[in-house]
């Protein structure tokens, strides 16, 4: 039969909801605090306490020295009762033995009650900060405790955490009422002396976004997945989806039957409307679907600066735009690019006055020219009020889509000169350079702020910027013509290390163009009788000769043509012709070498190998 700690023990764990290591724990520190404060124990003494959870027995064990009589029990033990614990103890040695007070039993408890019951709910405390972190974007579900115009709503969690919903992350237009059941996502989970601090949060996207995947299995399950969302809560959302599958409609999928999905999320977001469309990777399509539920003529990407100009009817416009430029607005939200909707007689009034000032634009506008006469006669039948045709429409359409084509294609011909650009001054640059800090040429103190600050931080990006423009390093605040002179000084001053060759047996000569193409065109024996210079052979070198004559014959020697470098010309204004080289492949190798052949009288060619 259980004592009476045992069923207190465990209806503390029952009552607590705590992992029953947690209680225990709990227990012993605070035994060990009044053990301390029972024998005024010092802090630096290790100090340990074991209870048991069947019997409620409490055993505190201490850490003591060693000494052959015992002045101060609660630091000190005998010798004798050491070896009792460890054979090998001496005296001055510290040992940990049982020093469990004979009172301690009900005074300890009744002192550790209040330690027992602040460690329990610091351990609370954590496994609700540990549990909730976890959930982090997640939605929970709550009941509204009370309701602040200031402090927003305090919503009741489960294991008796309590959340809060500042008024900035609740939907606009929103009411709540003490009892109501919340739904709402965790947006964060702060520490404090008082517990975990939970942030929840009903206007954020990812709220938008965990209720499709609730209401829509496709997305759960990754047949669909969610590729942006732009939202104002409360007003309109627009959410891009495409499948990862084939044959499946992923906006269909987010609809569902007869719109049964979509409304469930629209009653929860308090009748916001929501856009689904279909993302693709076109950013004209992509932005074209984004600004549905307008109707697009057409769109032009400016890429360098990430801007969009959409052209639409006249009776789309305001469709395009939406209330307070809502639409335009989520729309660049959702793509990422800045997007700038024009009608279809601003567009081509637009297009008009760029064909004619443009100098870029020359050739087109030859093209143009009997087109030109037509746009400014259906602009002024616009302007004054008119009806235009649909096929003057289709006109305009048609010049806009012209003109505003050859005006992208000659801006990324530009970015594509400049990077080419970008990319010779580059080359010239060593690429030690660029590894090389800025303080390596030594300029003055407030110079080398000014650079490091402009993101001049290598020595390779101060190169770059003097050969591309030395004026925007001269517009820079605090550089004067001293200060480009320190620099320009430095670094025609300043070397680089060159990359190390790697040795190789046999170096293949470098041959020029030039004589490559003369050589080609000259015949075979012409170009076998290009004159070099004739090395005198040694005496002593003769004998090998004769043998090495004998053992190859002319016959089996394959003679290549040969190419005479020519060499860089003298002082004197002379030509020093180089000894005559031959580039082979050789089989055994399996590599290109160069064979060095001497001419020797009227017998032929000799190689060298």
């Amino acid at each position: 039969m259980k004592n009476d700690f045992a069923l207190a023990f465990n209806e503390v764990l029952e009552e607590k909801q705590l992992p029953k290591e947690v209680i225990l724990a709990a227990i012993e520190s605070a035994m060990v605090s009044a053990y301390r404060r029972a024998v005024n124990a010092s802090n630096a003494q290790h100090v340990e306490a074991k209870v048991d959870p069947e019997t409620g027995r409490v055993t505190i064990y201490a850490e003591k020295e060693v000494a052959e009589e015992v002045q101060d029990e609660r630091t000190e033990v005998s010798l004798e009762e050491a070896r009792r614990i460890n054979p090998e103890a001496n005296v001055g040695d510290m040992v940990i033995v049982e020093s469990t007070p004979k009172d301690f039993g009900r005074v300890a408890a009744q002192t550790a009650r209040q330690v027992i019951q602040q460690r329990i709910r610091e351990a609370e405390r954590q496994v609700q900060t540990d549990y909730y972190a976890k959930q982090i974007g997640e939605i929970i579900s709550g009941v509204v405790q009370a309701v602040s115009m200031t402090q927003g709503v305090t919503i009741g969690l489960e294991m008796k955490a309590e959340g809060i919903m500042p008024p900035n992350q609740k939907i606009p237009g929103e009411r709540f009422k003490v009892h109501d059941r919340v739904r709402a996502i965790i947006l964060e989970v702060k520490d404090s002396p008082r517990g975990p601090q939970i942030i929840l949060s009903r206007s954020h996207r990812n709220f938008l976004r965990r209720l499709l995947e609730n209401e829509v299995p496709e997305i759960y399950h990754g047949i669909v997945e969610i590729r942006a969302i732009a939202r104002e809560p409360g007003q309109r959302a627009k959410v891009a989806v495409s499948a990862t599958q084939p044959n499946v409609d992923p906006v269909g999928a987010c609809v569902g039957i007869r719109g049964v999905r979509i409304q469930a999320i629209v009653k929860e977001l308090h009748d916001e409307k929501i856009d689904i469309i279909e993302w693709n990777p076109d950013p004209v399509i992509y932005i074209s679907k984004a600004i549905s539920p307008a109707r697009v003529s057409g769109v032009y990407l400016n890429e360098a600066e990430k801007t969009a100009t959409v052209v639409v009817q006249e009776d789309q416009l305001s469709l395009a735009i939406g209330r307070d430029g809502q639409n335009a607005r989520l729309a660049a939200k959702l793509t990422g690019w800045r997007i700038d909707i024009k009608s279809l007689t601003e567009a081509a009034a637009d297009a008009l006055g760029k064909l004619q000032s443009d100098p870029a634009l020359e050739s087109l506008r030859e093209k143009e020219a009997e087109h030109v006469a037509a746009i400014e006669a259906i602009l002024a039948k616009k302007d004054e009020g008119r009806p235009v045709t649909p096929e003057e429409y289709a006109l305009l359409i048609q010049f806009i889509d012209r003109v505003e084509r050859r005006t992208v294609e000659q801006k990324r011909a530009e970015i594509a000169a400049e990077e080419e650009r970008l990319r010779a001054a580059r080359a010239e640059i060593p690429a030690a350079a660029f590894e090389t800090d800025l303080a390596a040429l030594n300029l003055p103190e407030h110079v080398y702020a000014i650079l490091t600050e402009a993101e001049h931080r290598t020595v390779g990006d101060l190169m770059l910027a003097m050969k591309l423009d030395r004026d925007s390093v001269l517009g820079l605040a605090g550089i004067g013509p001293k200060a480009m002179q320190a620099i320009q000084t430095a670094l025609e001053s300043i070397s680089f290390p060159e990359a190390e060759q790697p040795a190789e047996a046999e170096v293949a000569l470098p041959v020029e163009e030039a004589p490559l193409e003369a050589a080609a065109e000259a015949p075979v024996a012409e170009q076998a009788a290009v004159e070099t210079e004739v090395e005198p052979v040694p005496a002593s070198e003769e004998a090998g000769i004769e043998d090495f004559e004998k053992m190859f014959s002319l016959e089996n020697i394959t003679i290549q043509p040969a190419v005479a470098d020519i060499g860089a010309e003298d002082k004197k204004g002379k030509k020093k012709a180089k000894k005559d080289r031959a580039l082979e492949f050789d089989e055994e190798r399996g590599e290109v070498v160069a064979r060095k052949k001497h001419k020797r009288g009227e017998e032929g060619w000799e190689e060298d190998w």
